[in-house]
């Protein structure tokens, strides 16, 4: 069952591409409403990545609460189960503090996870989890896709045979459970937010204007210290498949950090992953969130009114 919130604190979702202006909206919203804030980007839970992630600022934090930013270590993997257990602490965190539950991100698999539920995957035993963890380290995806292939090849056909951490998934499922996780995935979950009791908002912003925000984005983060930020989390000698380690800038901005490339190549290159990105999500809009109410966020000042047209 979805957690029971009252009406008075009908939960907001925020969806858009990166720039779109949500995180302004949300904290808006929730200074007008008096709400919470909580991170549905599965890149600014990471503790090392506040300039990069684009995560509010501790001015930001300090006009509203804030539940879910920076609160993981780069060095750990965090999962989409984790994440809807740690969302569902907080909204009943937020009902007790009768706080209005304002989500907003732009990864969609979180929302989906949170509206539609996970599939009841049972836990995997810490033996077999750090078994295939080590091997993951160790063989790295060339060496354990052929075994992939051969003890589940269905999930072998859906993932990238250079994907090690899904990889690992996939074998240390089926080892545990003796089931592909695409049985798993087949099953039904237990959604934590009832859609037809959440006001769910999609934001859309022409791409020429997104284009143009989300670059000059990335000129402030390299202004705010975003070369060093990288170098730091370089640094760390963590694994490549880690997913902190494939935020948006991370790979380009360390490479100017340790001399290896000129910031003007770099932010060159964080450029097109970021319109590569925002492609990925507004794709991912137009296939998933059809149901939502889609607000055009071309004129910021105009979008909390389109909002609370709906409360």
């Amino acid at each position: 069952m979805s957690i029971a919130v009252p009406i008075e604190l009908q939960p907001i979702l925020i969806a858009g591409p990166t720039a779109s202006g949500k995180s302004a909206l949300a904290l808006a919203l929730a200074e007008r409403l008096g709400g919470v804030v909580i991170n549905a980007d599965s890149m600014q839970i990471y503790r090392e990545l506040r300039i990069l992630t684009a995560r509010p600022s501790a001015a930001d934090e300090a006009r509203a609460p804030h539940r879910l930013y920076g609160f993981v270590a780069a060095r750990d993997a965090y999962s989409v189960g984790r994440y809807v257990a740690d969302v569902e602490a907080v909204l009943a965190e937020a009902v007790t503090l009768n706080l209005r539950p304002i989500i907003v991100g732009g990864t969609g698999l979180y929302f989906k996870a949170l509206l539609d539920g996970l599939s009841p995957i049972p836990p995997i035993p810490p033996g077999v989890r750090l078994h295939w963890r080590l091997r993951g380290e160790v063989e790295g995806a060339a060496g354990l896709w052929p075994l992939l292939q051969a003890r589940d090849p269905v999930m072998a056909a859906r993932l990238s045979a250079n994907d090690t951490q899904r990889i690992v998934r996939a074998l240390e499922v089926i080892d545990a459970t003796g089931r592909s996780l695409a049985s798993w995935h087949a099953e039904p979950g237990r959604a934590v937010i009832d859609p037809t009791r959440a006001i769910c908002i999609a934001l859309n912003v022409e791409p020429a204007v997104l284009k143009l925000r989300a670059e000059q984005r990335l000129e402030a983060m390299v202004a705010a210290g975003g070369i060093a930020e990288a170098g730091h989390i370089a640094s760390l000698g963590l694994d490549a498949a880690l997913s902190a380690m494939r935020a948006i800038g991370v790979a380009p901005f360390a490479r100017v950090a340790s001399g290896e490339a000129s910031v003007a190549v770099a932010l060159e290159q964080a450029k097109i992953e970021t319109r590569q990105y925002i492609k990925r999500q507004s794709t991912w809009m137009r296939r998933h969130m059809v149901s939502w109410n889609s607000i055009s966020a071309q004129e910021s000042g105009c979008i909390t009114a389109q909002v609370m047209a709906f409360i």
